[in-house]
């Protein structure tokens, strides 16, 4: 006689991977990993987080590249709620924050729309953690009260000054998914009125070893920061120019340089001898 087994009841967990350093995923999104049997990520998820994964588990790459084809946004919905339907663990791999800049409202609203479980578990915002490696406070008293992050994906348009008006006025201005439209936010923000002295960062792989930060003005980033290729976060305000004072973790690369050096001249001298 063969037993009854109920159809096990699949779920989605959208997680945010952090900013890139692995180790700046939560625990309990770390724990989550552990237990998927799929997991869908993007791009800007640290492959190597897939390490948490068991040996079985199935990976699903939908990342998105500018310029290139890309699984679209309905078809990762109809990803997740079809492996949820047929009783899977589900990770939703995302960089950053699942709910900042990245469709986790658009996801979880697909999934409660066919009824499937799903739970969302906070990560790192690179609007937050791209800053803080390159020493910059995104608040500081008697400088800065507040901060606006935005996207800078797309500013073109007849209600481009309508919409970045106020932004003009931002004590801390971050920028998401701009540095291709670097020379455009510049010349926008100028044509808004903000002083063409006002410091900007530009930080490239924030959290990751090779960090690279690109200081300038509005009037001059563009051009200092021409190389920079996403993903990049840039930093507009007077703060932004503490990146020359409290870079902390540009001081860890210079050690980390360090040390490697002296470990390949070690074992230069040890192959010699």
């Amino acid at each position: 006689m063969k037993t009854y087994q109920p159809k096990k009841e699949g779920k989605v967990y959208l997680v945010g991977a952090g900013p890139g350093d692995p180790g700046l995923i939560t625990v309990k999104g770390a724990d989550t990993l552990r237990q998927a049997d799929v997991i869908v990520y993007d791009r800007l998820a640290n492959p190597e987080l897939l390490d948490y994964t068991p040996e079985d588990s199935e990976h699903i790459y939908v990342g998105k590249k500018p310029g290139k084809p890309s699984v679209s946004q309905e078809q990762i919905n109809t990803i997740l709620v079809a492996k949820a339907q047929d009783g899977k663990t589900v990770v939703r791999l995302k960089g950053g924050d699942p709910f900042v800049f990245g469709r986790g409202g658009e996801e979880c609203e697909a999934l409660k729309a066919q009824q499937v479980a799903y739970e969302v578990i906070p990560g790192i915002s690179s609007a937050l953690s791209a800053p803080l490696f390159a020493g910059i406070p995104v608040t500081h008293r008697k400088v800065a009260r507040s901060f606006t992050v935005v996207t800078g994906h797309t500013i073109t348009g007849t209600n481009a000054f309508d919409n970045w008006g106020h932004l003009a006025h931002a004590d801390t201005l971050v920028v998401l998914m701009g540095v291709k439209n670097l020379a455009k936010i510049t010349d926008l923000l100028i044509g808004l009125g903000k002083d063409r002295s006002t410091p900007v960062a530009v930080i490239g792989k924030a959290t990751y070893k090779d960090q690279q930060t690109v200081l300038g003005t509005l009037e001059n980033i563009a051009e200092k920061a021409s190389h920079s290729t996403p993903p990049a976060t840039i930093v507009i305000g007077e703060l932004a120019a503490k990146a020359d004072e409290l870079a902390w973790f540009k001081e860890k690369q210079t050690q980390l340089l360090g040390s490697q050096a002296k470990e390949s001249a070690s074992k230069l001298a040890h192959f010699a001898g």
